[in-house]
């Protein structure tokens, strides 16, 4: 009889429509599209290919009420997620490629992608567990980022559509990929529901002691796929503290008050209101792109909340997690086009990582992420949409 282990992970992102004045400290990135285009979902042709062996595939989840989303068992991405605007139009707030092999070869690997073993960062690439020492693939300077490689994004699931609204995901992560031990059996399913939620549902089983922090990273824009910059998005983050980095991005070990500094979301503030100030943890991470430590976690009060300044698409989210990592497209170089035929500019996508806290197998005063044989990893997360009127 297995245990439960207490990861579980309900996220719940609710976007409500509502009436928002943009911020007088709009930029213009010109490799954007009209914000006004047409909402689509990919062809799935371009979507079905063969990478090491396995097929590939586009899968589209529709509801009642005409909320798509698609995703591609290349990576578990999620492709595509349309949503009604404040004028009841669709829009695509997912930004991402039309076709797999624009997810194959981009700059940016994590565009929409399942992330694990180990979702973040772990310092040097090492940690202990239960006396032995382990090495993982480095591949963010010299530290380990998202599981190394091969990390989850770059992996064929096994996909079976259940019906119009369920997507059931699985794969086996076999021991020592990447350097983790044990062999990891993982299964997510994506479902569409008639109230308007996307929720994202692991389990994972091991046959030796690991690590495992599991996440999804979509890169979001709230005023659609291409409309440019996210700096006027409204975001609130209802955590008083974080954890601060070192010049590498990995946590010091300290959680620290966000009163006082450029981390202070706890009321409604644009992304860019505060990302140019004189401040070393900004220097650090380029911008943010840091944990914050939630004040609350029952997956019944919103963590955070944000809000698209052109078409009044709110995303609220919901988590039992202990932390957040907040990224508001630093990295984002203009090094790829995408779907509706921008190229992806400096800070025109935001993420939300609900997780436990980066480099938690090396700091002891984090949330534990170990897992044993005989307990089972539960985590599921809900994107939930919805129009005020």
């Amino acid at each position: 009889m297995f245990n439960s282990i207490k990861f579980f992970v309900p996220v719940i992102l609710t976007v409500a429509i509502l009436s928002l004045g943009a911020c007088n400290t709009a930029t213009k990135n010109t490799s954007m599209t009209d914000s006004t285009r047409e909402a689509k979902i990919p062809p799935a042709s371009a979507f079905q290919t063969t990478i090491d062996g396995k097929k590939t595939d586009l899968y589209t989840l529709k509801n009642k009420n005409g909320v798509e989303v698609a995703i591609t068992n290349y990576g578990g991405r999620i492709v595509s997620l349309l949503v009604p605007d404040k004028n009841g139009k669709l829009t695509d707030v997912v930004e991402g490629f039309d076709s797999v092999s624009g997810f194959e070869t981009s700059k940016e690997p994590y565009y929409g992608a399942l992330i694990g073993r180990f979702g973040n960062r772990i310092a040097k690439g090492k940690f202990t567990l239960e006396g032995k020492q382990y090495s993982l693939f480095l591949n963010n300077g010299q530290n380990t980022l998202h599981g190394g490689k091969p990390g989850y994004q770059s992996v064929v699931w096994d996909a079976k559509q259940v019906d119009s609204t369920t997507l059931e995901l699985t794969y086996l992560s076999k021991d020592m990929e990447g350097g983790f031990p044990g062999n990891l059996n993982i299964k997510v399913i994506y479902k569409l529901t008639d109230d308007n939620g996307l929720t994202v549902s692991y389990e994972a089983t091991t046959d030796k002691t690991t690590v495992i922090n599991l996440t999804s990273h979509p890169f979001f824009n709230l005023n659609g796929a291409g409309s440019g910059t996210i700096l006027n998005h409204k975001v609130q983050i209802l955590a008083d503290g974080y954890t601060p980095i070192d010049s590498t991005l990995i946590p010091t070990g300290k959680i620290e008050p966000v009163k006082g500094t450029p981390f202070d979301f706890t009321q409604l503030t644009p992304i860019g209101a505060k990302i140019q100030e004189a401040n070393e943890q900004l220097k650090d991470g380029k911008g943010y792109d840091h944990n914050f430590v939630l004040n609350k976690h029952d997956a019944t009060t919103p963590v955070a909340i944000a809000i698209g300044d052109k078409t009044g698409i709110e995303m609220e989210v919901y988590t039992d997690e202990p932390g957040l990592q907040f990224y508001s497209g630093n990295f984002m170089q203009s090094k790829n086009s995408m779907k509706y035929g921008n190229k992806d500019d400096f800070r025109t996508a935001f993420a939300m990582e609900t997780q436990h806290f980066p480099d938690s197998p090396n700091q002891p005063n984090f949330p534990s992420t170990v897992l044993k044989p005989g307990e089972v990893y539960k985590t599921s997360s809900e994107y939930r949409f919805k129009v005020v009127k």
